[in-house]
């Protein structure tokens, strides 16, 4: 099955939270990881946050980005074209969206996932009434 994975969830993959244990389940369930080409910039920026907070080191973080990167070379990443900006804007049409959950919500349903995996409540909701199979993971 195609699992995607959007940012807050992927990030647990690297980072060890709340709902790190799940995703790896879910990363080891799946036959595809599917992300949205904004994953990687927005993970990128979440782990440099970490390491100018302390949270992680130096060497931390070039381990979590080596990692992130050989990830992605056997990943589905789904670019932003036409058809994602059009169910990204149904999706903020119907629901309280962020700009960049409603991308990663286009990007889901327009690489056929099969599963949504997400850390935010209300992106899980919007996920659901779109049609998708949710993980809801603890965090926002």
């Amino acid at each position: 099955m195609r699992v995607y994975f959007d940012s807050s969830a992927f990030a647990k993959r690297y980072i060890d939270e709340d709902g790190t244990g799940e995703v790896w389940a879910w990363c080891e369930r799946a036959r595809e990881l599917a992300l949205s080409v904004i994953a990687v910039p927005e993970l990128i920026s979440a782990f440099r946050r970490l390491q100018r907070e302390g949270r992680l080191t130096a060497t931390q973080y070039q381990n979590v980005k080596g990692d992130l990167m050989a990830d992605i070379t056997d990943a589905v990443v789904c670019d932003t074209t036409p058809q994602v900006i059009q169910y990204a804007v149904q999706a903020l049409e119907a629901h309280p969206l962020r700009g960049m959950d409603a991308i990663h919500l286009g990007a889901a349903r327009a690489c056929a996932a099969e599963v949504f995996v997400s850390a935010g409540a209300r992106q899980c909701r919007a996920a659901e009434s779109l049609g998708l199979q949710v993980v809801a993971l603890g965090g926002s």
